[in-house]
């Protein structure tokens, strides 16, 4: 509602609540994301289901899990009595200076007039005694607690007495008015409003904190809004059976008609009224964006008002001063549209930083990760750290700037348009969906003066929900570093669409802090329910979240407005799962339903580490091709490179160059699968098998043999002269080193790498099309062709840590892709012929 007030925080004290989750070891048990505006709250439940961040959940239920749903309970309740006890002491500073203010009202020199006073601080003291009443009521039932104890019966007496909040709200607008024109009347008062200090929580009695009265006065409103999302997650871990249950549906139903029946009378007032106040500006969503100005990227942190888009950017913090916003530009939402762009058009104004540069950032990012963990190991000062800690803030901040590629464009129609930078098409499509939301409710354009605006940039800092830039140096040390190996998925089937349309998902993974597209099923045409039971491997580096996006596919472009460059293809829904190390610890497969905008994408999930993932099994059955050793392969076909792989590649020329991502999206597991066993029993429809197949599983089946084979390519050998020779610093020493090695690889790897190092290179001279380039393709097969042994490997042995990742192995993995890359750019190599003219490449520098 005011806009100057702090952001809307959940019912509950986050940071209590986020401890105790990290003490019992527990899911989080409650969404405390900032919710919108008073008349939005009602429905943010059903909002946030269709921005769906579902939890894996296996098929089994049983006795621990009404155990434990009964354990959550508890620290639900823990949550609400921590978040009692600090909206009491916001009202118990309220109630300080009223009594002085009354006393002094009846003296020849008032402060406040008696009608001010009762105006200001309307239906204060009577909120005090209800929730006074309530934690004294809840306190000693959540401190004796057994699984029987029942709390209904105050939580029904809390909603029935919601009646003195409508009267609060009713009266807020004027309370607002006459505390400004009492602070311009009146020094004194403008003091006390300024300062008015909260006792802080029970562990630290003796402090206080300072808050505005403008502050306090948002607390019963942003309270009352939030009173069905408490009453929700209680029933949630409520049973049925429970005694309570009955009585919380009845408090649930009380609070949900309330607040449907506040929101019917402030929905047209907030419309109708002038913005010039700001009384009821409220923040939707905020996040840190990249902006294209004038060919160069900036790195801006974006507010979603209830009235405006605001761009600003974060002013360095000097000295340990509080942050400060500097204001790029606003736009009211009224006089904002999505231009409309053919996004083929656009691409090229925008500069593309090579992937080699990002690659480069990477590396620099594990080296500085690796170096702290050292100096912590040793003890060493803490300026040292200091030091390599502003070093890889550098860095990340660096990678975040230069790696988003798609274009987000706002319009104003009253000016000029602007472009941002981002990673996903799922975050271009949320913000999308909230401004639009939006714009249903706003008629009126406006425009602000020079002081509004500088009062909503000051107020950006109490109200921002994202703090910190998204660097991994702003986690905790005990935050996950995210997973590492290989997550196969099973893209089900979905239900839920209006009508028949030709559909098809996309699924995407974050890696150093923005995400990916890795995978694509087919399009399933003219249906409303899909069935694609696709299976795809998706490489994951540091990943934490798993995104589908599902899209119907158009066929015919005339019909099409290319809004905002967006692709021709419409989004139908999106949602997401967050990979949790725990859940998928057991390596089993684990069904999980997405619901996004009324459609459910059914999925199963399975993870492998790296090191599980990549341990070479020699094939039990040598009469095969994978796993086999590759001499005993072309020996036993005459042949100088493997049949399989000759096959492939053949294939991927004729119809996968212009594929896009091709070798980086994976293929549908089954079709990989089939291809593997009709290539081991040499079957002749193998290529007529080939080609009816998609070209991406084809490309799959290709890794899949350089993965299984049971030396990698490069060898065990070899291995750790290449990383080595890689780290040289002298361009003539390294590049006689690293023919030399390869030349030394025995004859059958080295023609069939030199054979696939030609393949590769004519994919990347497609890259406009296909969008591989040398260094995708060296991230790609680099890991699949060098491998050090099992002895000499950097992964970690404990088979009790599986999916984590150390920055040494992460280093290692880079190294791996160095080298490829290396070989990729070199302009000549020397055929396997003039091996014994090596003398040349003499390491004599």
């Amino acid at each position: 509602v005011s806009f100057s007030g702090t952001p809307p925080s959940y019912a509950y004290d986050a940071d209590r609540a986020e401890e105790q989750r990290r003490h019992h070891d527990m899911m989080p048990y409650i969404d405390d994301s900032p919710s919108s505006s008073p008349h939005l709250s009602s429905k943010s439940r059903g909002s946030r289901d269709t921005l769906s961040s579902g939890s894996l959940e296996s098929t089994k239920s049983s006795e621990p899990d009404l155990e434990k749903g009964l354990e959550m309970r508890k620290w639900v309740l823990s949550g609400i009595l921590a978040s009692e006890e600090t909206y009491l002491s916001h009202l118990e500073a309220l109630l300080l200076p009223m009594k002085p203010l009354k006393a002094a009202a009846t003296t020849s020199q008032p402060v406040l007039t008696s009608q001010q006073i009762e105006t200001i601080f309307f239906k204060v003291p009577e909120l005090y005694e209800i929730h006074k009443e309530f934690y004294d009521g809840l306190f000693p039932r959540v401190q004796q607690w057994s699984h029987q104890q029942r709390v209904g019966d105050l939580f029904q007496k809390l909603a029935s007495q919601l009646g003195v909040y409508r009267a609060f709200v009713d009266n807020y607008e004027v309370a607002m008015e006459t505390a400004e024109k009492c602070c311009q009347a009146n020094a004194q008062f403008a003091e006390i409003s300024e300062n008015l200090k909260a006792r802080s929580t029970k562990e630290s009695k003796d402090q206080t904190t300072k808050n505005s009265l403008e502050t306090l006065l948002y607390k019963p409103v942003d309270r009352v809004t939030r009173s069905t999302l408490v009453l929700h997650d209680l029933l949630k871990h409520t049973p049925v059976s429970h005694p309570d249950h009955p009585l919380l549906q009845d408090a649930l139903r009380i609070s949900q008609n309330f607040l449907s029946s506040i929101n019917e009378e402030i929905t047209p007032r907030r419309q109708s009224m002038t913005v010039k106040k700001g009384e009821h500006r409220q923040l939707l969503k905020d996040s840190f964006m990249v902006e294209l100005v004038e060919g160069a990227r900036k790195l801006r942190h974006v507010f979603l008002f209830t009235d405006l888009f605001l761009c600003a950017k974060l002013k360095k913090q000097i000295g340990g001063k509080s942050q400060q916003y500097d204001c790029k530009w606003y736009i009211p939402l009224t006089d904002l549209s999505f231009q409309m762009v053919d996004e083929s058009e656009a691409v090229p104004n925008i500069p593309l930083v090579p992937d080699e540069e990002l690659d480069a950032m990477k590396i620099k990012i594990s080296q500085i990760k690796n170096d702290i963990q050292r100096e912590k190991r040793a003890n060493k000062g803490s300026k040292v750290i200091e030091r390599l800690k502003k070093k890889l803030s550098e860095q990340e901040s660096l990678l975040l700037l230069m790696s988003p590629n798609m274009a987000f464009r706002v319009h104003n129609r009253n000016g000029k348009s602007y472009t941002f930078l981002i990673s996903s098409d799922y975050e271009r499509a949320e913000w999308r969906e909230n401004i639009r939301e939006q714009q249903k409710k706003c008629f009126k354009s406006f425009s602000l003066t020079s002081v509004e605006l500088q009062m909503l940039t000051n107020s950006c800092v109490k109200l921002q929900t994202v703090h910190n830039i998204p660097l991994t140096i702003n986690k905790e040390d005990d935050e996950s570093p995210g997973l590492y190996g290989f997550l196969n998925v099973i893209v089900h089937s979905a239900t839920g669409f209006k009508q028949s349309s030709n559909l098809y998902c996309t699924l995407e993974v974050d890696s150093f802090g923005y995400f990916v597209n890795k995978a694509k099923t087919r399009v399933y045409r003219d249906t409303t329910e899909p069935n694609w039971n696709e299976e795809f491997e998706i490489e994951l580096e540091g990943s934490q979240t798993l995104r589908i996006l599902c899209y119907e596919k158009c066929y015919n472009k005339t019909k099409l407005t290319k809004e905002d460059g967006e692709s021709t293809d419409r989004i139908m829904g999106k949602g997401q799962i967050q990979l949790d190390p725990q859940a998928l610890q057991d390596k089993d497969w684990q069904r999980t339903v997405i619901s996004m905008n009324g459609v459910e994408v059914k999925l199963s999930v399975k993870f492998t580490s790296r090191e599980f993932s990549l341990k070479r099994m020699p094939s039990r059955k040598q009469t095969g091709v994978f796993g086999v050793k590759i001499a005993i392969v072309t020996k036993r076909e005459r042949s100088k490179v493997p049949y399989i792989v000759r096959q492939c590649v053949e294939e991927i020329e004729r119809r996968g160059m212009e594929e896009v991502g091709i070798y980086r999206v994976s293929g549908v597991a089954t079709d990989i699968q089939a291809l593997k066993a009709a290539f081991d029993v040499n079957n002749k429809d193998v290529s007529v098998m080939m080609s009816e197949m998609d070209v991406n599983a084809i490309a799959g089946t290709l890794k899949l043999y350089f993965r299984e084979l049971p030396e990698p390519l490069f060898t065990d050998e070899l291995y750790p002269n290449f990383a080595e020779g890689i780290a040289l610093s002298d361009p003539v020493a390294k590049e006689s080193c690293m023919l030399n090695l390869l030349l030394s690889l025995p004859e059958p790897n080295l023609v069939t790498f030199l054979f696939l190092l030609d393949h590769l290179k004519r994919v990347a001279e497609r890259e406009s099309v296909n969008k591989m380039s040398l260094h995708n393709l060296a991230t790609v097969f680099g890991p699949t062709l060098l491998r050090p042994s099992e002895k000499d490997s950097k992964i970690p042995a404990n088979p009790t840590q599986p999916i984590t990742m150390t920055d040494s192995w992460s280093l290692e993995v880079m190294s791996q892709v160095q080298v490829l890359l290396y070989f990729l750019q070199l302009e000549t190599i020397p055929t396997p012929d003039s091996k014994r003219q090596s003398i040349l490449f003499s390491t004599e520098v």
